[in-house]
């Protein structure tokens, strides 16, 4: 009896392939960043896979409550069906393909070429019959629970209890089994790329940069990206040939994971480190709080580190192998522990110095760093003792601030580019406008930079069932007027746009320029940071600087 009951037809059902078709089309419509075709091939099949999904559950969900099927389609129905399904599906794509090749122009790509179709159906086909594959191997477990069931429970709790348990045992599989597998291999894998020494990556000469013979920080401990922020080539020399007038050498450390064993110690490590080298003697300290992979943007910390005369120093301690988008979607409390930890070892010694010999305390993240650098104090700290500001850019969705900051905005005022109370706490800019000023700032200050078209800020879960703010109009002008809500599909859509949303140019998606960085830190820093007089004249330089470094 279960059996034909959660059976609906021999072969495929018609609704369920038709919904598939459907979601297939939509899922070519633009997201908020372009994909190559392969990536786009893999959502197209997602999307069909999940709109045939939900066909079979309506049909299940139809014969369940004992309601009546008046069509049964035979064979040759089916065969027609199917026929014109595939029609409507080479169709889509391509009608789909001159709004794919609206967005790469919007972001001024190059078009794609003809041969992206074929790749994407070669993609789309493979991804669709797999995730059926699962889809089936769903059902069966659910059938053979309630199958079990049926001789001590009424037919319909037997289903339902079925349907629970294929639930947990699929979840198990894919969450502890799975993804956590795929975790490991992947940390594994982006440790011995950190690891891995360039063969020109000497340890530094001079005893004030972390690796050096002098330092406490061993220089095979700090990993690839820690080298290459410690080898930045930014010195006094190139930044005074900038500014016009005499610079100091920026100082930086940086604490690796393989520099200690617990986040205590290696948050313990770079204070000790910046004791050594003086970095609380500077005008600036920033608590820079890497990614999820240990780097930290140069496109962020050029911009810094000239308009301070290199006076400033940034303490940064890696938590993570993984990329960030990565650890957002899986375990996004990565870094929380770390970044507390830094964070109370650094402000606990600069608040024991007399205030008048306190360098300014800022804190900088960008992407999951920003997440973990918002997490990193309390109110309790900010009562106490509170750094001078924060810039946090590109704020991944969920981050605690930036929630609350922007459910509270101020109305009239996208999600987009909010504006919250009188500017004198919390200001927003993106790459086509500066910060609101309203009122002069406060004793603290919170610069946000992000993109509209950057999936990492405006993912959410809440997207399968609800239109988001952000695609409600006036939309950011970096945004495709084709992007739709459509529930499910837009999900998936947006989901796909964050695993590639450092693919855009610079400017768009998640890759941030050092122009934008630069705006950020001028509507943060105080004068007295600052080294000399920023005119025109001197930002018009640095801008072109930026720009010959490709930042």
């Amino acid at each position: 009896m279960i059996r034909s009951l959660l059976t609906p037809v021999s072969g495929f059902s018609i609704l369920a392939l038709c919904l598939g078709a459907l979601c297939f089309g939509f899922a070519l419509t633009p997201g908020l960043v372009p994909h190559p075709g392969t990536v786009q091939g893999a959502l197209a099949g997602a999307s069909f896979a999940a709109g045939y999904g939900i066909g079979v559950g309506l049909v299940l969900l139809w014969q369940a409550l004992g309601l009546r099927v008046w069509l049964r389609p035979g064979p040759a129905d089916r065969q027609a069906f199917s026929w014109l399904v595939l029609a409507a599906i080479l169709g889509a794509t391509w009608l789909h393909a001159d709004a794919q090749e609206d967005l790469r122009g919007l972001m001024g790509l190059p078009p794609d070429g003809p041969l992206r179709i074929v790749t994407l159906l070669l993609t789309a086909v493979p991804v669709a019959a797999v995730l059926l594959i699962l889809g089936r191997l769903f059902r069966s477990a659910m059938l053979t629970v309630a199958r079990g069931l049926s001789p001590l429970l009424p037919e319909r709790l037997a289903l339902l209890l079925g349907f629970l348990i294929a639930v947990l045992l699929f979840s198990f599989i894919g969450n502890d089994v799975i993804v956590r597998r795929i975790l490991e291999a992947f940390d594994a894998s982006y440790q011995a790329l950190d690891e891995t020494l360039p063969a020109s990556a000497d340890p530094p000469s001079d005893p004030l940069k972390t690796g050096s013979a002098a330092s406490l920080i061993p220089w095979g401990g700090i990993g690839n990206e820690g080298r290459q922020r410690v080898l930045d080539p930014l010195d006094a020399t190139a930044i005074g040939a900038i500014t016009g007038t005499p610079a100091r050498e920026p100082l930086r450390v940086y604490v690796g994971l393989g520099s200690a064993d617990t986040p205590e110690a290696r948050a313990r490590l770079a204070l000790d480190e910046a004791i050594r080298i003086g970095a609380f003697d500077r005008k600036v300290l920033v608590i820079a709080t890497p990614t999820g992979t240990g780097w930290i943007d140069p496109s962020a910390m050029m911009p810094l580190e000239v308009l301070t005369g290199g006076d400033v120093a940034t303490i940064s301690v890696q938590y993570s192998y993984l990329p960030s988008w990565l650890s957002l979607l899986t375990v996004p409390e990565y870094g929380e522990e770390t970044a507390r930890a830094v964070f109370a070892a650094i402000h606990e010694h600069w608040r024991a110095l007399p205030e008048d010999r306190r360098p300014q305390l800022y804190l900088f993240g960008l992407s999951l760093g920003a997440r973990n650098s918002d997490l990193s104090a309390d109110f309790y700290d900010l009562i106490g003792a509170p750094y001078q500001g924060a810039f946090w850019a590109g704020p991944p969705f969920g981050s605690r601030s930036w929630v609350d900051i922007t459910r509270a905005r101020l109305p009239n005022t996208p999600q987009w580019l909010p504006r919250f109370r009188d500017g004198s706490v919390v200001r927003f800019l993106n790459q086509y406008e500066m910060p609101d000023r309203g009122k002069p700032w406060g004793p603290l200050r919170i610069v946000y930079l992000q993109y509209a078209s950057d999936p990492i800020t405006f993912f959410s879960p809440s997207i399968l069932w609800q239109e988001p703010d952000w695609m409600k109009p006036p939309r950011g002008p970096d945004v495709s007027p084709d992007l739709r809500w459509i529930p499910v599909i837009t999900f998936l859509q947006i989901g796909f746009d964050v695993m590639t949303a450092t693919t855009t140019p610079r400017g768009f998606g998640h890759v941030y320029a050092g122009t934008d960085y630069l705006n950020g830190w001028l509507a943060l820093l105080s004068p007295e940071g600052l080294s000399g007089t920023w005119d025109d004249a001197a930002l018009t330089r640095l801008r072109a600087a930026i720009a010959a470094r490709g930042l």
